[in-house]
């Protein structure tokens, strides 16, 4: 298996990983608010912004039983 892969076993890399596509997904809203106009400008916002919440809520869940486990991990601002 790819090493990148192996990596990715480990909740707190995925939860980083997570959280960098939500902070894209996020700013990819803000920027087509700006850049976009009418209702392509709408749309693509309200789909970025959907696209963060769910990411959010999967990884809230995710987290919810990485909490039954034996990991270390104590969240995201420990890792920054």
């Amino acid at each position: 298996m790819d090493n990148s892969i192996q990596q990715l076993r480990d909740f707190g890399t995925r939860s980083l990983v997570l959280h960098g596509l939500m902070g894209l997904s996020f700013v990819c809203a803000v920027a087509s608010a700006f850049t976009l106009s009418g209702q392509v400008g709408l749309v693509s916002f309200v789909a970025f912004v959907n696209l963060t919440a769910g990411l959010w809520i999967s990884h809230s869940v995710h987290s919810l039983g990485n909490s039954f486990t034996d990991d270390d991990y104590d969240g995201v601002l420990s890792h920054l």
